[in-house]
């Protein structure tokens, strides 16, 4: 078997004594070798999808529980993939009731928001920290406005990337001027990270108490640009899958945003063609920040989503706000489509080995309404998860459904009738099933069984 050398690969103790510390740390990719053997010949993958401002809940939310519920107007277009999917009610994040624009921040961490928290690590890293051995790239950000939905253990927003040509040549292409120059610019890089540690060292006894929590902090993060760094060295070496003509000719192009279905069906394209050649297994994908979502001028919508959702009962507003949803939702079933009509190492659909969760930090965002949160999770059947039904976590905790009664169903959008059902259960059943070792997530307390 031909493996890549490693000369950088250190054990967990020699991490310990570097640091200079007595805490345990994490498992750290540069200690697990590259390429490492995989048990499971069809790996499993994650991809998180955030739609931002909530929904038009009247026509968004699905009213019968269990097996033989009616989609609803803005669902609609998911019912041919019925068992495959699990539209979710009733969850929310407690951390972010009450605080707004910022729930984008913590949907994926299960976090605190407010000026004296610091964010924790999300889902999807924690899923990548056990995935990044196997592939290129421990996972991808991108977002089509604003920041990523990725955060580092350290409280780190991942940097997003937009334009599609720079998603394909991030994971396809090789580097400009060739392998060695990157290779040299790595090892410039590394060096740097080296020369920082060193001078902070020095520093480190001058501190008190305030600042040397800031160093930590600090010191994460260059450990995790080192261990990137050094990642990326090692990869180098290994070259790159072969993209078919006409999988380039359709992932490889810009798209202006006044073509938002081209641009989100593209993105789709990109993180399908990244799983299908293994490059990475864990992706997330913002629609857009709470503040800045695009218009879609293609169906008639030419204010930004913000606009629609604070529509104040505004007949054209509220239908719009529906219409863009519907529309976010059609191009999530293209999503389902691809992964579907996609082959795995196996030979069955990627949509089988691939979870993923589409959805809000918000509810109703005329009132920024944090609770009974929009969620549809789907796909990873082979995984063991078993599709089909709406689950609703509001029922028992309420007088049912009134969407006739638009006052009292708002209510419901802001204040969660079930206090118990943390979205974090959910991320954690998905973490667990990633092959994360754990019994929580983030203010997760208890689990969700699919």
């Amino acid at each position: 078997m031909n493996f890549l050398s490693q000369s950088w690969l250190i054990d967990r103790r020699h991490a310990l004594r570097a640091m200079g510390t007595c805490i345990s740390l994490p498992l750290l990719e540069c200690m697990v070798p590259l390429n490492a053997a995989e048990p499971d010949a069809s790996p499993s993958r994650s991809a998180f999808i955030y739609l931002a401002n909530g929904v038009h809940s009247l026509n968004y939310q699905i009213t019968t529980p269990g097996k033989d519920y009616e989609f609803s107007r803005s669902l609609k277009p998911l019912e041919k993939y019925r068992e495959v999917i699990t539209p979710v009610s009733g969850l929310h994040h407690p951390g972010s009731l009450g605080h707004h624009h910022n729930c984008i921040d913590i949907w994926l961490t299960g976090g605190k928001i407010g000026a004296s928290e610091r964010n924790t690590i999300s889902v999807d890293q924690r899923m990548a920290e056990v995935t990044a051995q196997h592939t290129r790239y421990p996972s991808m950000e991108i977002a089509l406005t604003q920041g990523s939905l990725a955060w580092t253990a350290d409280g780190v927003q991942l940097p997003a990337m937009r334009r599609c040509s720079e998603i394909f040549a991030s994971l396809f292409e090789e580097p400009k001027g060739g392998i060695e120059a990157q290779r040299r610019a790595l090892r410039r890089k590394a060096s740097v990270l080296d020369d920082n540690l060193a001078e902070v060292r020095r520093l480190e006894e001058k501190m008190g108490t305030a600042d040397k929590g800031r160093l930590d902090q600090y010191l994460t993060s260059v450990r995790e640009a080192e261990v990137r760094t050094r990642r990326a060295d090692a990869w180098l070496d290994t070259p790159l899958p072969e993209i078919t003509d006409a999988d380039r000719k359709r992932t490889n192009r810009d798209i202006p945003p006044t073509q938002a279905g081209d641009y989100f069906r593209t993105v789709y394209d990109l993180i399908v063609l990244a799983f299908q050649t293994d490059v990475t297994r864990v992706a997330t994908f913002s629609l857009g920040g709470e503040g800045d979502a695009f218009a879609i001028p293609e169906i008639g919508i030419t204010e930004s989503r913000h606009q629609l959702s604070h529509h104040g009962g505004d007949e054209g507003y509220m239908e719009k706000l529906t219409n863009y949803d519907t529309f976010a939702i059609e191009q999530y079933c293209y999503f389902l489509s691809q992964l579907e009509a996609t082959k795995d190492v196996n030979g069955k659909p990627l949509l089988g080995s691939t979870m993923s969760l589409f959805g809000s930090g918000m509810s109703y965002g005329h009132s920024h309404g944090n609770a009974n949160l929009p969620l549809v999770f789907a796909g990873g059947n082979d995984l063991g998860l078993k599709h089909g039904r709406h689950l609703d976590f509001n029922q028992g905790h309420f007088d049912g459904y009134q969407l006739d009664k638009p006052g009292e169903h708002y209510g419901l959008c802001s204040r969660p009738a079930n206090t118990d059902a943390h979205m974090s259960n959910l991320l954690l059943l998905m973490a667990q099933k990633m092959g994360v070792e754990t019994d929580t997530f983030g203010d997760s307390n208890s689990t969700i069984e699919v």
